[in-house]
């Protein structure tokens, strides 16, 4: 499946946990002040690539712990996002994703891919980047607002279950 990305990083240790493919989707509705990514905001930015291609690169990695989904913002291309989730869970690896939604605001979206999404993903960064609240200390986001969330844990507790706490 064709898709837009501004592009890709086959071996991050810095978008997640572990060795991780980072996929950046292209396209973002947030346009948060000072993001580390703003070519990705354009959505006719970037250039198209096939799912299959990405997922080549994958299985030409051993190191791989998971691949992380950013962007832009991977929440607004869910179908192309949920192939390469998909794919990866196959293989027995995990998937992280980064959003400017919160996750409340992606639950209560009724696009049946973008459900489909958030049940393939293990862990989630959600909120927008917030330039004033920026720390640098954090592990895997930028500022404080943004949540690092156990998705897994979380759909077993019934509740929010972070990874790190704020």
């Amino acid at each position: 499946m064709k898709f837009r990305i501004a592009g890709f990083v086959d071996d991050s240790v810095v978008d997640g946990d572990g060795c991780r493919l980072a996929v950046f989707a292209q396209g973002c509705p947030h346009h948060c002040p000072n993001c580390q990514n703003p070519e990705t905001h354009a959505f006719d930015g970037g250039y198209e690539i096939d799912t299959e291609e990405l997922l080549q690169k994958f299985r030409e990695n051993p190191l791989l712990s998971g691949i992380t989904l950013s962007g832009g913002d991977p929440f607004c291309q869910p179908r192309p996002m949920l192939e390469l989730a998909r794919a990866v869970h196959a293989m027995g690896l995990d998937v992280w994703a980064y959003t400017g939604y919160t996750l409340e605001a992606l639950q209560e979206n009724e696009d049946p891919d973008i459900r489909a999404l958030l049940l393939e993903i293990d862990v989630l960064v959600d909120g927008p980047y917030i330039d004033a609240q920026r720390d640098l200390t954090l592990h895997f986001r930028g500022s404080r607002n943004q949540r690092v969330i156990d998705l897994q844990q979380t759909r077993q507790a019934g509740h929010i279950v972070l990874r790190y706490e704020q």
